[in-house]
């Protein structure tokens, strides 16, 4: 399972942010990939998990306690056909 996580951060804190979620160890997920963005989030994750609690939590106990992170939005990829 893959997830595309949208962070919102603090005014200044983008690169921080990308760099922290970078180093975060997760024990239920791995980071596939982090970049920080313009527009409306300021930073994209994508996650891979085998289980949405395992994803949920590397979101909840991970990635949404690095610092200036403010905000997120998860949106699962689903695989079609």
């Amino acid at each position: 399972m893959r997830a595309y996580v949208l962070i919102e951060s603090a005014v200044g804190k983008a690169s921080d942010i990308a760099k922290g979620v970078k180093k975060v160890k997760l024990k239920e997920a791995n980071v596939v990939s982090v970049e920080a963005v313009t527009g409306p989030f300021d930073v994209i994750a994508l996650l891979e998990s085998d289980d949405l609690d395992k994803l949920g939590r590397a979101i909840t106990d991970a990635i949404q306690q690095v610092s200036g992170v403010q905000r997120t939005t998860t949106c699962l990829v689903v695989k079609l056909g």
